[in-house]
């Protein structure tokens, strides 16, 4: 972590001066005006956030510290996450040094399996997986230097000691979770010689004989680290983590709204609708077949899972990375040839019907069927991959918020009567 935080240490005064001087000379500049609609529609589009770790744009979509994402797929997660901290890619040393960290801090505290095992056997994985989260919340380093008096410019340094030891935590718990909930056996302990991601691969127990589930995922978790400040889990977490509330309550807080179906459930849906296909026609239809089966969807009132997105404008480039993943390493699979004719023949559909404003797929309509191949079939544990993934985001997040000094999150609210009587 020596190089990680020496780094940030010294780009962090530079942040700092930057803002200040954006306060001084622009702080009454007006960024969005909100709309009743606005208001009433869950902030949609109001700009009233910073995030400096990632910016989603409709052309291009997701944007991790100005590097479009197809440009940094191949990285692994651990050099995404020194990248949302840091601003830059690490070197080898750096890589090393931040690997070694998560190395060190991955052993998962008993405890915190005593309070797992005595759970319902039906409990839901995120229940399990966001409840150990919480249980660790007496580890954390920020909560007892607070209590020891810590000057205010230096919250940022303990948050990220935090955070680096509860990231490192994840892959053994979300796997420890996956083999308690679902029966595996008993849990596989960590391969010191493998990265965080391929770790996490090894945990889960599934036969993996050529590293293409070691690789998937890297992949995986390396796309779904953030996606700005403004989304639900992100949104949440950070304005638990205003009120300095430490990393353990504030991801946890996170996680728990990922956790609605409006939010990271969506690759469930998807994968659902791909099987209902696979199904309904005993296996791969043509073009033409799989057109109508469409048409028939769209004109029963429903939607198609996967297709469209709030902000984006094209294809969601963490799908269009999902898919050169699975054409190059998955042969002869129904499930994954119907998401490669999904995306031939639902974006013309969607144009000619005229009401999407987004025909394009997003990163849910290939997600789950890379999943399902490689032997992951549980859906309601898909989520916890997100978790552990969006889990970086959220503390990258958190640790600059609380080194550039920013505020507890209070927006005003107002009532219907104010604005029937002021609007």
């Amino acid at each position: 972590m020596a190089k990680l935080m020496d780094l940030m240490a010294t780009k962090i005064p530079e942040w700092r001066y930057e803002v200040k001087q954006l306060l001084e000379s622009k702080g009454d500049s007006i960024l969005s005006q909100v709309t009743v609609r606005q208001a009433y529609g869950g902030m949609r589009g109001v700009k009233g956030l910073t995030c400096d770790t990632s910016a989603v744009s409709p052309e291009k979509g997701l944007i991790i510290r100005g590097r479009p994402l197809l440009e940094i797929a191949h990285i692994l997660p651990e050099e995404v996450f020194f990248l949302l901290l840091t601003g830059e890619l690490p070197d080898t040393e750096g890589l090393a040094d931040l690997q070694a960290q998560l190395n060190q801090y991955g052993d998962v505290p008993g405890y915190v399996w005593d309070v797992l095992d005595h759970m319902p056997r039906d409990s839901h994985p995120m229940a399990m997986f966001n409840t150990a989260i919480l249980v660790m919340e007496k580890e954390s380093i920020f909560r007892q230097r607070y209590d020891e008096g810590i000057q205010k410019q230096e919250y940022w340094k303990a948050i990220l000691e935090d955070g680096l030891r509860l990231v490192a935590k994840l892959p053994a718990i979300g796997a420890g979770v996956y083999r308690l909930r679902f029966n595996k056996g008993d849990r596989i302990p960590a391969d010191p010689n493998l990265d965080w991601g391929a770790n996490f691969a090894h945990m889960l127990g599934l036969p993996d004989p050529d590293g293409k589930l070691k690789k998937l995922m890297q992949l995986y978790l390396m796309l779904h680290c953030d996606h700005e400040g403004g989304n639900v889990s992100a949104f949440s977490s950070l304005t638990v983590a205003s009120a300095l509330s430490d990393p353990y309550y504030a991801v946890s807080a996170g996680l728990n709204g990922l956790a609605g179906p409006l939010h990271g459930l969506a690759n469930q849906e998807c994968l659902k609708f791909v099987l209902e296909i696979r199904d309904h026609f005993q296996g791969v239809p043509s073009q033409d077949d799989l057109r109508q089966f469409v048409w028939d969807r769209l004109n029963s009132g429903r939607v198609i899972p996967g297709y469209g997105h709030a902000v984006l404008r094209c294809p969601d480039p963490r799908y269009t990375a999902f898919m050169n993943f699975g054409k190059e390493n998955i042969e002869n699979d129904e499930v994954f040839d119907i998401v490669k004719n999904l995306f031939e023949v639902v974006p013309p559909v969607l144009k000619e019907q005229g009401k999407a404003k987004n025909p394009w797929p997003n990163v849910d309509a290939a997600s789950g069927s890379l999943l399902y191949h490689f032997g992951l079939t549980e859906f309601s544990f898909y989520t916890v991959l997100f978790s552990i993934s969006r889990a970086m985001g959220m503390v990258s997040q958190m640790v600059l918020n609380r080194a550039l000094g920013l505020p507890i999150t209070r927006p005003k609210s107002v009532t219907t009567e104010w604005i029937k009587n002021n609007v």
